[in-house]
């Protein structure tokens, strides 16, 4: 594979004999045209605590009290699939989904879940903060993978948004391309401890509308290059007598180093107050349509963490609903928390928005939508009125992207607490994900001591593939 910066360094010796800008983009056209995939780009929706399935996805109206959602069951237009029932406009929605009841792994602690969740592998040896820092020893994220596998591009392949998965000034392991390098990490926009509003506000939008510094440098100095290089052949071209002969890749080049950037599709400000308003105009939904103005403009992998900050700047994966933070407003039980507008309320608007969104540009069969935390809840509830963490049995989402919607894969016994059929692991969704996009979930990958790996550690599963 050529990777977009070794494209930039062939491209460097063009005077050398190296790959002209033309035949680099001809080889891409070639790729393309040869490439069958359902899917283009992802958005995976990391949401980090790990969402209730038995308040959501996998609703068990019969189990006993202690262990039934307090939350009613609602219809969907799909036959037999019940949601919970502060899901009322992702219900309607409900034919582009496929929830996947069966997911399934034995880690208990965030650190190693998250890390299993977006690598697919299993953490060997156990690393809990602060050991989890993230290093280059790491196997690569899911957006690093989609770099790795995906074709060079003038765009960079994945973003991670609003910020990356920390706290107390620690990365987690598992959010960035470990041993395959940096040129494979994803660009992440944002401070981890900005403060974050999740109400209506007048403020500007919390997602940055400039790239990094260090991007800009690092990313964005090699398109002043192929500038250079277009400018030195359009000059040899005008003293050719073959200058009819160059062929559509050439005015390919020209069109990418013109069009709409990057920046721009960090800009709300570009989009209309009334998809701003059916999003939500808090942090979760800018960042739901910043994902969806990102893939148009043309990255692989947009991956947005759910997460909130306090005021005082503390970090807190919501979803990781016990109850009982006092300092956290609604904070007090575990259901105070998921009623809050930092959980359910701003996901139904915005998760069902950015599927009718998708679906209404034309965007949605080639862009898979992915939903999933690094474990789920237990069944039973907790002295604090929510549950606690449980990785034998929870529930994940995909739609779009080929997937075939209004299914459901995999089930859960009577109380949401083990597989009872089709088991997946992290490494199967996360396959599955790749698959969808064309991309090699077996692709041999080398770790920094040479030893050979498959980039994803799991099985697609072909049963809801299209």
């Amino acid at each position: 594979m050529l990777h977009r910066r070794d494209a930039m360094l062939r491209l460097g010796s063009a005077a050398c004999g190296a790959l002209t800008l033309p035949q680099l983009m001809a080889a891409e056209q070639s790729k393309a045209a040869a490439a069958k995939r359902s899917a283009k780009s992802s958005i995976f929706l990391f949401a980090w605590g790990g969402q209730p399935q038995q308040d959501m996805w996998d609703v068990k109206p019969d189990a006993p009290d202690g262990i039934r959602s307090p939350f009613l069951p609602i219809q969907t237009p799909v036959p037999g699939m019940l949601l919970g029932d502060q899901l009322p406009q992702v219900a309607r929605q409900a034919d582009k989904l496929s929830i996947i009841r069966s997911l399934t792994h034995h880690t208990t602690d965030h650190q190693t879940s998250v890390y299993h969740t977006l690598t697919g592998r299993v953490m060997t040896p156990p690393r809990i903060f602060p050991a989890n820092a993230r290093t280059r020893n790491d196997f690569p994220s899911i957006g690093s993978m989609f770099s790795y596998l995906g074709e060079q591009s003038l765009v960079p392949a994945s973003f991670s948004i609003p910020r990356a998965v920390a706290h107390d000034g620690l990365f987690y392991a598992g959010t960035h391309a470990g041993f395959l390098g940096s040129m494979h990490d994803p660009i992440e926009l944002g401070q981890v401890f900005n403060h974050v509003q999740v109400g209506p506000r007048t403020d500007p939008p919390t997602i940055p509308l400039t790239l990094p510094d260090e991007i800009s440098i690092a990313r964005l100095q090699a398109r002043r290059g192929l500038r250079d290089l277009l400018d030195a052949e359009d000059r040899a071209v005008q003293q050719s007598s073959g200058t009819k002969a160059f062929d559509s890749a050439y005015e390919t080049a020209y069109r990418m180093l013109h069009s709409p950037t990057v920046k721009d599709a960090l800009n709300l400000e570009l989009e209309s107050p009334g998809t701003r308003n059916r999003y939500g105009r808090n942090e979760y939904g800018e960042s739901f349509l910043t994902a969806r103005r990102l893939v148009e403009a043309g990255v692989r992998l947009v991956t947005v963490n759910w997460m909130f900050i306090t005021p005082a700047a503390k970090v807190y994966n919501v979803w990781d609903a016990h109850g009982g933070l006092n300092d956290l407003e609604h904070g007090r039980t575990g259901y105070g928390m998921l009623k809050a507008n930092y959980c359910l309320p701003a996901f139904d608007q915005a998760f069902s928005a950015l599927l009718e969104d998708l679906s209404q540009r034309g965007l949605l069969d080639e862009t898979l939508v992915a939903c999933a935390g690094e474990f789920g809840r237990t069944p039973k509830i907790n002295g604090n009125n929510g549950r606690d963490h449980w990785p034998f049995c929870y529930s994940a989402v995909l739609a779009g992207g080929g997937i075939q919607g209004g299914s459901i894969y995999g089930a859960s016994d009577n109380q949401a607490a083990y597989v009872k059929d089709n088991a997946v692991t992290p490494g199967d969704y996360l396959a599955t994900i790749c698959q969808a996009c064309g991309l090699d979930p077996a692709r041999e990958i080398h770790d920094l001591e040479s030893r050979p790996f498959k980039i994803c550690d799991g099985e697609p599963i072909s049963a809801i593939l299209g």
